[in-house]
């Protein structure tokens, strides 16, 4: 019986786009109002610390990947360096967290929906856009590259349209109904930490789960043709990324309106687009967060399928999810995600909003989880196969020192989680999650 393997379909274009599409979060155009008004200018900070460390999580992550081209997934490499129970709650865990963000995804894909269209019910666009993506991810990998492109360049384009009109605005000195455009707004309403240390630090709660998602390139490594010049192009490119596209962006919002002119209920990105007299702003804006919203939900249909799949083959999954098409895509493992995607999407729609917030506060602290085992089995790496190090043309910088600096940043987060009281429940029902796992995984070796 030949092997199966997945298609290496995913091009150069592809796996650039999709980096973006990681880095750039609907949290950005409709969240950005609130962390603006609660911590003030210093959000720039915030966004720049956590960008470094998510750029040296991705450096780690390369090295790792491009150590064995026959890794599909970072499960592999941490079934290599951490054992099977570690590849068996990494990979879970991962899928859980793409599951809980397709939920969030899709009830989005709702709620802009209604924006145009009031009396359509709310659950209707998220089931008819799961099932449309259900169909494209079911055809080729190629279609979807192709989609996750054009969702990622509509984000760009609306980002880079921003930072244009609103530099041109500044350059002007244009008068607002908050007064005129100008850099100085950033320092001259009470300074760059107007709501103190404590502001800044609670912050990077909001700012790590805008980064989620950013890891997804270590999933395109088994299907991404010449992997080993692709990818290191696309994670060298991210510190450019979130320099443009975040720090970029909220410098032009907050030079226009200065921090506490903002309505943390609104997205600034409406309010510079209306300022300009583009009538049609809100239409614009709700037309990038539906597209951002699908494109999530395109990328936790990918995901989840692909961990599934990877997970089977190292039988940590039932045998049936490692069946592919003639298309080469994992089609058992499609179906079964959407189908528990699904059930959430129902769940969502029944359950009062509080168990929502708890199961994305828990997908948050998940993130962490897979950021900080894919740092340690990197250091595991480093100090097991010093051959492949030595022959690495993509080395993380600054080993080991990087890698603890990065453990400390996500401990760091944990406490800030701890902190906040919406999420400091997330942060003790998490463990009972990994205590089923675990559970779970004996159980399975008992009966094997």
């Amino acid at each position: 019986m030949k092997k199966q393997e997945l298609a290496r379909g995913l091009k150069n274009r592809h796996v650039q786009l999709i980096a973006i599409g990681g880095a750039i979060g609907t949290g950005l155009f409709l969240g950005a109002g609130k962390s603006i008004h609660l911590t003030g200018p210093s959000i720039l900070f915030a966004y720049l610390i956590t960008g470094i460390v998510c750029f040296l999580i991705m450096r780690a992550l390369g090295e790792l990947l491009l150590s064995n081209l026959k890794y599909n997934s970072f499960v592999d490499f941490v079934q290599d360096y951490m054992g099977n129970m570690a590849a068996f709650i990494t990979g879970w865990t991962y899928w859980f967290c793409w599951i809980s963000i397709a939920m969030a995804d899709l009830t989005a894909v709702g709620l802009y929906t209604q924006f145009w269209f009031p009396d359509v019910p709310q659950w209707m666009p998220g089931l008819i856009a799961l099932v449309v993506l259900l169909m494209m991810n079911l055809a080729t990998v190629k279609l979807f590259g192709e989609m996750e492109f054009w969702f990622a360049l509509i984000k760009i384009i609306a980002i880079l349209a921003l930072i244009v009109i609103g530099g041109y605005m500044i350059f002007k000195g244009f008068t607002t109904d908050a007064g005129t455009a100008s850099l100085s707004n950033l320092w001259s309403h009470g300074g760059m930490f107007p709501n103190g240390v404590t502001g800044f630090i609670l912050s990077f709660q909001m700012v790590v789960f805008a980064f989620a998602g950013i890891e997804l390139v270590g999933l395109t490594a088994g299907e991404t043709a010449n992997p080993e010049k692709v990818i290191p192009k696309a994670i060298n490119n991210i510190p450019i990324r979130i320099l443009i596209f975040y720090i970029g962006a909220l410098t032009v919002i907050m030079s226009i309106y200065p921090w506490d002119a903002i309505n943390p209920t609104e997205s600034p990105f409406v309010r510079v687009f209306m300022a300009v007299g583009i009538a049609a702003a809100a239409g614009i804006v709700n037309f990038v967060v539906l597209t951002s919203a699908a494109s999530a939900c395109n990328s936790a249909i990918f995901s989840t399928s692909r961990m599934v799949y990877s997970l089977a083959k190292d039988k940590h999954a039932p045998i049936p999810f490692t069946k592919l098409t003639g298309n080469k895509v994992p089609s058992n493992a499609l179906f079964f995600s959407t189908i528990v995607i699904l059930i959430a999407v129902v769940l969502n729609y029944v359950m009062p909003e509080g168990v929502f917030t708890l199961i994305t506060s828990i997908s948050t602290v998940c993130f962490i989880f897979i950021w900080g085992i894919t740092v340690i089995s990197h250091l595991k790496y480093r100090k097991r196969r010093p051959d492949l190090a030595r022959r690495s043309k993509f080395k993380m910088p600054f080993y080991p020192l990087s890698n603890y600096l990065i453990l400390i940043f996500l401990a760091f987060v944990l406490v800030v989680l701890a902190l906040a009281e919406d999420t400091r429940i997330a942060l003790f029902v998490t463990p009972v999650w990994f205590i089923l796992l675990i559970g779970i995984y004996k159980m399975r070796g008992v009966r094997n």
